[in-house]
């Protein structure tokens, strides 16, 4: 007989800890003897290289020179080189007249009949309630007086998107037939999910120009990725078995996909388009620094102006588009809440005012679908299709759509009513200017927002630019980062690093790059300071964590650029303002990987310290937060990549450092040099910093999944 093996008592628990604390203090000291190793050598190259400070001149590359010249032949050559008459103009006239084809429509149509289709569409994937909400969500737009820039930014979203889809679509499917097509796309794809929204924009604007058009297709290339590895993922995810049926049965490859393959992977499918419409939205604002216009190009010039209640109107109308749009394509995916005729909630079923109310929209929806089955059976029958006699309710709507649209296009009811508006930016820009006058000083210099923006100001964001970009000689700059890598990755690591913060200066971007580094150092240490706590709590509080999740849910689904607006209003523009917008988005993901880690420290590690005597403090300092190590500095890094990502967005708030330089580059056609170098520099110190977390992330993580 074979003994069973017993469960681990206190005991064993407490010999693991016990070794793997022992570890980590053997860990410490060669690491602090390493440090103090490290730091006396840098001391040493200082003293001797003092008087250099910051990259010299001579040895910068002038690649912003040669950008700066390939934009000038660019402009020269657009209507007699070969490649721009074949290719580049004929795609540029295209979707130039597809975006105008989708625009005239959008605009054609009467207002009641976009808000009616939005809410019979929502209504049929997601509900009645969702429908009406979403029907609202419409005449939200038009009341706000911006019912033309929304249908813009809604004519640039569908074009952007159909655009993805038709490129998408087929070359995931061809991805899924071929192994080798797959993974020559994996290296690209994963560069354009990481890389920076921005990016993009630059060199669309050296080839295309400033215009609508370029926009378009930097949406298109920033939000293509998701839908072709989801439809990649979604074919080969098809059982085996049912191609093998297919095929059986004597169909062709084309057939097997068309009829077996392609519809069950449409639940992925949708799911990557729904992707690909939430990344589209999400750089709308910065497309609209090339000239994409709508939504986008109102939050910019308000923000520009410091019209804080227009900018706020918008954005807010950006963020109803992106919910509606969110939730119909999940709907649609098969992921998302199963339709019902119910209004109100099932919690209120049993009030006599709520089943009345239900009684009656069940009997009008009883009579829309007679009515319906007397246009749908007739018409199937003429079509020869029997699907549409089973839908009822969608041929009668689709017929009231039909009518109503020519109806108002006819008696020229197409445009909102003005009637039917409010605003609240009067009141927001009371708030604004209440706030500058009773809470940016209060108390004199000691208190309020002024107060807390020039202390960081002072004290954290000016002593690192200062100290990186002049007191520091840039060898020793170098050297740090050089050790670092070497020290968590060896010498590939440390060999990448240094060509990464080499490339800063070579690029001629070293003090603005110093300057960059230092607000994302701020922003990341305050995001720890408020994240790692809040997870903490979060992982001993069920209660604490249900009441924090849907605030987190709200700050990972908000368009970045309208944290802005609310951090404005308390610190107006400068620095300040983009530090604490990037805190804001990068907060989620601090908080929630810290709370993910610590929950996830084995039960018996926790017992063990409390049989000893533990308290719960201790319990935490010394049990749970170094197991959790791994989730937590996986969270740290998930913070940096998230604040590198703002720092375009708080270039538009006079931010400083890369970031304006390369919004610079995107408003004014003489610097798309300058500006094309900024984005690269920001993607070197991405990079630098993602490897050299990654690297100190792996020190933490137990290989093998032992103590």
């Amino acid at each position: 007989m074979t003994a069973t093996a017993r469960p681990a008592g206190p005991t064993a628990v407490s010999h693991v800890i016990e070794a793997r604390l022992a570890l980590d203090r053997r860990r410490r000291l060669r690491s602090g003897g390493g440090l103090i190793i490290g730091v006396a050598v840098l001391a040493a190259v200082q003293i001797a290289l003092s008087s250099l400070g910051g990259f010299p001149g001579s040895l910068v590359i002038p690649l912003s020179d040669w950008i700066d010249d390939a934009r000038r032949w660019v402009i020269d050559n657009q209507t007699s080189h070969w490649s721009f008459s074949f290719f580049f103009n004929p795609a540029s006239d295209f979707i130039d007249w597809f975006l105008r084809a989708v625009e005239w429509f959008l605009l054609w149509l009467p207002w009641f009949v976009v808000a009616g289709a939005t809410a019979m569409v929502a209504a049929a994937v997601l509900g009645l309630r969702a429908g009406l909400l979403a029907g609202l969500g419409v005449v939200y737009f038009g009341a706000i007086g911006l019912w033309e820039e929304c249908l813009q930014t809604v004519a640039l979203m569908t074009v952007a998107v159909a655009i993805a889809v038709a490129i998408g679509v087929p070359v995931g499917i061809a991805a899924a037939r071929y192994d080798r097509l797959q993974q020559s796309l994996r290296p690209m794809l994963d560069a354009m999910q990481t890389l920076p929204a921005f990016v993009y924009l630059i060199p669309v604007v050296l080839l295309f120009g400033v215009a609508r058009v370029p926009a378009i297709i930097a949406t298109v290339v920033y939000a293509l990725p998701p839908v072709i590895r989801l439809t990649n993922l979604g074919i080969r995810t098809v059982p085996p078995v049912t191609v093998e049926a297919a095929e059986m049965f004597g169909a062709t490859p084309r057939q097997t996909l068309r009829k077996v393959q392609f519809p069950q992977a449409l639940p992925s499918v949708l799911t990557g388009i729904n992707q690909t419409i939430m990344m589209a939205l999400s750089i709308v604002v910065i497309a609209a620094l090339i000239g994409a216009g709508g939504l986008g190009q109102v939050v910019l010039v308000s923000l520009r102006g410091l019209f804080v209640g227009k900018a706020l109107e918008a954005g807010l109308a950006i963020v109803v588009l992106a919910v509606i749009m969110d939730r119909v394509t999940h709907g649609a995916a098969g992921i998302g809440a199963r339709r019902r005729l119910r209004l109100m909630p099932d919690s209120l079923a049993q009030f006599g005012p709520v089943q009345w109310v239900e009684s009656a929209l069940a009997a009008i929806d009883r009579h829309l679908v007679r009515t319906g089955n007397l246009l749908a059976l007739p018409l199937s029958r003429k079509l020869n299709v029997a699907a549409v006699g089973r839908h009822p309710r969608k041929v009668l709507g689709g017929v009231l759509l039909v009518v109503g649209a020519l109806g108002g296009a006819a008696i020229g009811r197409s445009e909102f009513p003005g009637t039917i508006s409010f605003s609240f930016a009067p009141a927001i820009d009371w708030l604004v200017d209440w706030v500058r006058d009773n809470l940016y000083e209060i108390g004199g210099t000691w208190f309020g927002t002024g107060w807390f923006s020039d202390s960081i100001t002072i004290h954290a964001v000016t002593p690192l630019r200062e100290l990186f970009s002049v007191d520091l000689a840039w060898p020793v700059v170098v050297l740090a980062v050089a050790l670092a890598g070497w020290r968590l990755g060896g010498a590939p690591l440390a060999a990448f690093c240094t060509a990464c913060v080499a490339g800063l200066g070579f690029l001629g971007m070293w003090t603005l790059s110093m300057d960059t580094l230092a607000q994302v150092i701020v922003a990341v240490a305050m995001a720890i300071l408020c994240g790692v706590p809040l997870g903490v709590l979060a992982a001993r509080s069920d209660r604490f964590e249900r009441m924090l999740k849907p605030v987190l849910d709200f700050l990972q689904t908000i368009p970045s650029f309208v944290l802005l607006i609310p951090v404005i209003i308390m610190f107006n523009v400068g620095r300040i303002p983009g530090i604490i917008a990037s805190v804001l988005y990068a907060l989620p993901a601090a908080t929630r990987l810290t709370n993910l880690g610590i929950r996830q420290v084995e039960g018996g590690a926790t017992e063990a310290a409390k049989l000893f005597g533990a308290t719960r403090g201790q319990t935490l300092r010394k049990v749970q937060l170094p197991l959790a190590a791994p989730s937590i500095i996986a969270g740290i890094n998930q913070a940096v990549m998230l604040v590198l990502a703002m720092v375009v967005i708080a270039g538009l708030v006079g931010g400083g450092g890369l970031g304006l330089e390369t919004v610079k580059g995107l408003r004014r056609t003489d610097s798309v040099g300058s500006g094309f170098v900024a984005g690269l520099a920001i993607v070197l110190l991405a990079m630098l910093l993602d490897r050299l977390l990654q690297a100190w992330t792996r020190r933490f993580t137990p290989v093998g999944g032992g103590p």
